[in-house]
């Protein structure tokens, strides 16, 4: 099992920037892709980014491509979105999610067994 914890969310002002971390246990990091997702109130959770074993592949929802930026670093065990020119569509709980099912990034959200407890980001106009 792999639990995941983020951090970094909060308060900021549209057109602000915020980087988002999530921390995973175990020693299998390498071995699954990331994804983050987000759920804004009243909406159902949605694909935001995603990124291969190794990092060399990431993907975005189009609503976030060219502002967010996906990373991961294997030998901290931790998975980042930095997120640039926020808007307050933005607003949202962002989750990270664990796949283990091959090297392959997935924006279905039923493909990823293990989630976190997610971090609320709220961006002001």
């Amino acid at each position: 099992q792999v639990q995941l914890v983020e951090s970094g969310g909060g308060l900021v002002q549209a057109g602000g920037s915020l980087r988002l971390s999530c921390a995973a246990s175990g020693r299998t990091f390498s071995s699954y892709v990331m994804g983050w997702f987000r759920q804004a109130p009243g909406k159902e959770r949605e694909f935001v980014a995603g990124i291969s074993r190794s990092g060399s592949s990431t993907y975005y929802a189009d609503s976030v491509k060219g502002r967010f930026t996906i990373s991961r670093d294997n030998a901290k065990n931790t998975v980042y979105l930095q997120m640039n020119s926020l808007k307050p569509e933005d607003t949202a709980v962002f989750s990270c999610a664990v796949s283990s099912y091959g090297d392959y990034i997935y924006r279905s959200r039923s493909m990823y067994e293990y989630w976190g407890q997610g971090t609320q980001v709220t961006v002001s106009s």
